[in-house]
This record gives C-alpha cells, structure tokens and sequence, in this order.
C-alpha cells in the first residue's frame, strides 16, 4: 500500500463522498423568484408546477430536438458513472481495480459538462443558472485524489 492510497479501511468512505452528488442538485435553473428547476443527475424537479421528471423521460419522452448544449446533462451523468465505477471497483475489490486518475477525470469532466449545461441555460432571457454539480464534483475530485498522479 502507498502513501497515496487510503487503507482499506477508508475505502468505502470515498465511495460514500463519491455517492453524495446524488443528492445535490448538480444546475439550479431560476426562472421568476418563484419557479425554478432542479437538475439531479437522475432528473429534474420542478417548482411550479411541482413536479419530478426522470432524465429518460425527459431525454425521449418529453423534448424532441433538445439544443445542444441540453446534451451536456446525459454526458455529465455518464462521466460520472464512469467514475462511480471505478470507485466500486477500488471499494470492492482493492486499490488496484481504481485508477485514481480514471476517477478523478471522470468527476472533473463531468462537473465541466455542467458548467456547459448551466451556462447554455443561462445566456436565454430571464433565466439564471447556477452550476452547483459543477463545484461539487470538482471539489470531491480535488478532496479525494488531489495526489493521484
């Protein structure tokens, strides 16, 4: 084991911090004081009118000939199940199963796609967006493989 390699011990605890931007919106998209949406990387909440729309529905239900840089949201997602991947590889099966460098562009890249998707919403009239997935990411690749290399 080397230095930069955590015991085994704190693997399943960099699994955890990984899984946290499940839970965070990753673009705060706000429209009027009282309706914004939420974009998880599961899919979206709506405030007005309340509502929860799973990314595949939005992807092929809902949209058709979404703009570009709409595409960025299914792109991020899929980096950062890259790098979920590649952490319950290291979690499950040892250090060798990760590449620390893997993960840490699979994170940083997909918080880049965000701030992409954030900043397409954002250039659209009365519409603010904010790329809270992208500080996360960065922020978790940086805490936790700032060394790898």
């Amino acid at each position: 084991m080397t230095e930069a390699e955590p015991p085994p011990a704190r693997r399943p605890r960099r699994l955890g911090v990984v899984l946290i931007p499940l839970l965070i919106p990753w673009s705060v998209q706000v429209f009027t004081r009282a309706d914004a949406t939420l974009l998880f990387p599961w899919g979206l909440v709506n405030t007005t009118p309340p509502g929860v729309t799973d990314l595949y529905s939005f992807l092929f239900v809902y949209t058709a000939g979404l703009p570009d840089y709409i595409l960025a949201w299914p792109l991020s997602v899929g980096l950062y199940l890259v790098g979920v991947a590649s952490v319950v590889a290291g979690a499950v099966a040892g250090r060798t199963y990760e590449d620390r460098r893997v993960t840490a562009a699979a994170l940083c890249s997909a918080g880049a796609a965000q701030f992409s998707l954030a900043l397409g919403f954002s250039v659209q009239p009365y519409r603010t967006a904010w790329p809270t997935g992208t500080l996360v990411l960065v922020a978790i690749a940086l805490a936790l493989y700032r060394d790898a290399g």
